[in-house]
């Protein structure tokens, strides 16, 4: 049954991606998710596949549109996380398969409202502009990458009534790493001083800013960045390492 409010989720089934598909489930958005899994949320149509097989992704998201209808919203959140060469996997899954989906898609979406305009949004990393160790070049390269195709869509896409902007979480204690930070809360204890706002991220915040890119209160913004980090990204090196070298100096 084809619903009046589409969104479709691309990498929605676990962590950040779970969160948002809740969020807009809540909102009463009939919801696609594409992954490599299929979603576990109830009331969602939800299909696998390979993001990086061309002619199986266009095959999935013209099965979006024949379930759910014509899009308001569409939403990447999506990484490589197969075997294989990673910098050939990270490009083809979060920028080919982004580029395909937005080009297939774009003439998909409802006749757009001047004051609700349509919305893409792109969830990043700020491995698009900082050097994360633990993440290959593939992963940072493709995560500046995708700021920029942001926006470039948002100024071509712009006359057809779609907005495109990025969120860049920074440290998120998703539901699947609460163990982790349960077993090691030192660590837990350390994001919380060094992040200004005192806590670590919600995949809540994330899916609250995504929410709000895709809102009539956003209406008059595209191509723009939304870092959703407490603040962390905001602090010079040099303060911070003095900061946890002297705990007890003066703030």
């Amino acid at each position: 049954m084809k619903t009046k409010v589409h969104t479709l989720v691309v990498g929605g089934t676990r962590g950040i991606g779970r969160e948002v598909v809740k969020f807009f489930l809540h909102a009463g958005h009939g919801v696609t998710v594409l992954g490599r899994r299929k979603s576990e949320e109830a009331g969602v149509w939800s299909q696998s596949v390979n993001l990086a097989d061309k002619s199986a992704l266009l095959h999935a998201l013209a099965g979006a549109v024949r379930q759910n209808g014509r899009l308001t919203n569409l939403i990447f959140l999506q990484r490589f996380r197969g075997e294989g060469d990673e910098w050939e996997g990270e490009l083809n899954v979060s920028l080919t398969a982004t580029k395909i989906a937005i080009e297939r898609l774009c003439g998909e979406f409802v006749r757009a409202k001047r004051k609700a305009p349509n919305s893409i949004v792109i969830v990043g990393s700020n491995a698009s502009r900082l050097v994360a160790g633990e993440q290959p070049v593939g992963y940072h390269a493709a995560k500046a990458a995708l700021r920029q195709m942001a926006r470039y869509y948002a100024c071509s896409l712009a006359p057809r009534g779609i907005r495109v902007n990025c969120v860049t979480p920074g440290i998120v204690l998703k539901d699947e790493a609460r163990e982790f930070y349960r077993k090691n809360e030192a660590l837990h204890a350390l994001y919380r001083r060094v992040t200004p706002l005192g806590r670590m991220g919600a995949p809540r915040d994330i899916a609250d800013a995504v929410g709000f890119l895709c809102s009539s209160g956003a209406a008059f913004i595209t191509g723009q960045e939304i870092v959703v980090d407490g603040g962390l990204s905001l602090l010079w090196q040099g303060s911070l390492a003095n900061k946890l070298t002297f705990p007890k100096s003066p703030e």
